[in-house]
C-alpha cells in the first residue's frame, strides 16, 4: 500500500453542562460535539522493507512520545499482533493549538485508529474502534463514530445529531489552561439541570452555554478579554475547558471580516461546521 493522508478534524462544544458528579470524581455532561473542516493530517508511510515497528515521524514539541495519544492508540490496535503487521512511520502536521479545547489529541488518536485499521486490513468495526478509543479519553469516541452527536455520561454517550452547519470564528487567546484545574474549581457549576436532546440553538438559545466558562474567564484575563471581544459581533463562547473560543456566523465572508479586524497577539482560524467528519469522507475515498 502507498502512502496516504488522512484528516484529524477539530470539534467545538457547542455547549456544555455540567449536570452532576459521580462517586470517581469524574463529572456528568451533556454536551453537543460539532467537526469543523480544519484541522491537523496525519500521514500514514508504510516501511519500505515491510518490517514491522510502529514510528513517528518527528516528535511533537511539549509531549513526551510515551504520553502521546497517536502512539497509545497505534500500540492499543496492534495489541500482541505487533511483531506481526507491517511497519508504519506516522508524519503528523499540528494546525491545532494544544490544550485549546478543540480536541487535536484526541482526534489524532481516532485517526490513527481508523486509520491503522485500514492500513493494516483488521477489519474492527467503529463500535470496537469507539470502545478502544475510550480507553484513551473521553473525547475520542466521537471522533472515532464521525458524527455530530449529543454526548452524555462523561461525553461518551452519543446520540447522532446535526446542529446547522454554520461557519465559526475561532480565536485562541496568549494562555494555556489546565483542565484539571478548572474541573476541580470551588466555583464551578455542577448542577445544571438536565436537558432532552435537541438540535443546537433552536429555540431558546440561552438554554446552551459552557459551564466552564464563568471560571476560565476569572482565572484567565485573555480568554475574559477576548470573550468580551469577540461578543461585540454575536454570541460568543468558549469550547471545552478552552483556551480557544468562537463565535457562529451565516456565512464565510462574515466570519472573515471579524478575523481581519482581531486584536493582536490572539491566533486562530475560520473554519466551518460540519456533521460528517472529514476523517470519514476522506475514508470512504479510500475504500
Amino acid at each position: 500500500m502507498n502512502a496516504f493522508t488522512l484528516p484529524s478534524p477539530a470539534k467545538l462544544n457547542l455547549c456544555l453542562h455540567i449536570v452532576g458528579r459521580r462517586p470517581d470524581g469524574y463529572h456528568e455532561l451533556q454536551t453537543l460535539f460539532q467537526f469543523l473542516d480544519y484541522g491537523d493530517e496525519i500521514t500514514f508511510v508504510p516501511a519500505s522493507d515491510g518490517r514491522p515497528g510502529i514510528h513517528l515521524a518527528a516528535s511533537i514539541p511539549g509531549v513526551n512520545d510515551q504520553d502521546n495519544l497517536i502512539l497509545r492508540a497505534a500500540r492499543l490496535l496492534a495489541g500482541n499482533q505487533a511483531a506481526e503487521l507491517p511497519g508504519v512511520t506516522l508524519d503528523v502536521a499540528k494546525r491545532l493549538p494544544m490544550g485549546g479545547g478543540l480536541g487535536g489529541g484526541s482526534s489524532n488518536a481516532a485517526t490513527v485508529l481508523l486509520g491503522l485499521n485500514h492500513y493494516w486490513q483488521l477489519g474492527r468495526s467503529i463500535d470496537q474502534l469507539a470502545e478502544l478509543g475510550l480507553q484513551l479519553g473521553a473525547d475520542v469516541p466521537v471522533f472515532v463514530r464521525g458524527h455530530a452527536a449529543w454526548g452524555e455520561g462523561v461525553g461518551e454517550q452519543l446520540t447522532p445529531a446535526n446542529p446547522p452547519q454554520d461557519w465559526f470564528l475561532v480565536l485562541k487567546p496568549a494562555c494555556d489552561i489546565n483542565t484539571g484545574k478548572i474541573f476541580s474549581e470551588q466555583g464551578l457549576t455542577r448542577n445544571t439541570p438536565r436537558i432532552k436532546i435537541a438540535p443546537a440553538f433552536e429555540g431558546d438559545a440561552s438554554r446552551y452555554r459552557n459551564d466552564c466558562e464563568d471560571v476560565v474567564r476569572k482565572l484567565y484575563p485573555e480568554v475574559n478579554q477576548s470573550l468580551e471581544w469577540l461578543s461585540q459581533f454575536g454570541p460568543a463562547r468558549l469550547t471545552g475547558t478552552g483556551a480557544c473560543i468562537f463565535g457562529r456566523f451565516p456565512t464565510e465572508s462574515a466570519a472573515r471580516i471579524i478575523w481581519e479586524s482581531k486584536p493582536s497577539g490572539i491566533t486562530g482560524f475560520v473554519a466551518q461546521g460540519v456533521n460528517v467528519s472529514p476523517l470519514h469522507t476522506k475514508l470512504t475515498e479510500l475504500t
